[in-house]
């Protein structure tokens, strides 16, 4: 059981960094409406001139979110790098429709995994 320790303290660890993301993300405000009346106004220099109250949860939120990001980005891809479709083998009743399955966990294609990325990209 010493060998399943480590693995669990690192999925405890990674569930803990993305609950804390998914955390400050929702206490954050979004700068979706924000960002179009802003975008009117970037000068010749390519910035917008404002001053504007910041709420705590915001700037916390903002100070990580670059990196939160990226991370999540190489997730997705090397998510989508280890679940693609491989042909299972095997005699199949419609040869020109083989079986496909993930070649990582090997459920049939599309895999829960790649499914799920899926349906949160597409969101």
């Amino acid at each position: 059981m010493k060998s399943d320790r480590p693995a669990d303290f690192q999925r405890s660890r990674l569930r803990e960094r993305l609950e804390s993301i998914r955390g400050r993300s929702e206490k954050s405000t979004s700068w979706r409406s924000a960002a179009q009346h802003l975008g009117r106004l970037i000068n010749r220099e390519g910035f917008v001139p404002i001053r504007t109250k910041i709420a705590q949860e915001d700037l916390a939120f903002l100070a990580n979110a670059r990196e939160d990001v990226i991370a999540f980005a190489e997730l997705g891809l090397r998510l989508i790098e280890l679940h693609q479709p491989r042909e299972a083998g095997g005699i199949s009743s419609d040869p020109d429709n083989p079986i496909r399955r993930c070649r990582a966990c090997m459920w049939r294609w599309p895999c829960p995994t790649f499914r799920a990325i899926d349906d949160a990209i597409d969101r």
